[in-house]
């Protein structure tokens, strides 16, 4: 078993029917085992309910969940195995990085731009009132 740590990138898809709770709990069961392969979990983004670009498995929305790993090989390849056998998880992809992104992904980006900007047209329409 390989002890040099590695810096890895991942996003996997969640279905949609379950809670944000478990959405948040299946996220913590994935850092646990990290962390207990002698790895770490520096960034965790929940990015929330999402639309596809096609359907998966009869959905057409589903969960987007981010984290940043720096850990073994073998840590990353036990929690694909995981998300695998999971039913909860729809898709998962996991890319080796050369150093980790501490600042927000694009897909929080886009999600707080979106927010920003209907707070902008909510502010609007009360002033044409």
């Amino acid at each position: 078993m390989s002890k040099e740590k590695r810096f890895y990138e991942t996003v996997f898809i969640i279905r949609p029917d379950l809670a944000e709770s478990q959405v948040e709990a299946l996220g913590n069961k994935y850092t646990d085992l990290i962390r207990e392969m002698g790895g770490e979990v520096t960034k965790t983004e929940y990015c929330g309910l999402r639309s596809l670009a096609y359907r998966i498995n009869k959905n057409r929305k589903g969960y987007y969940v981010l984290m940043n790993l720096s850990c073994p090989p073998e840590a990353v390849i036990e929690m694909e195995r995981q998300m695998r056998i999971s039913e909860d998880v729809m898709r998962y992809l996991s890319v080796k990085v050369d150093e980790l992104d501490p600042n927000p992904s694009v897909l929080v980006q886009q999600q707080s731009f979106r927010d920003s900007r209907d707070d902008f047209k909510r502010q609007r329409e009360d002033f044409r009132r």
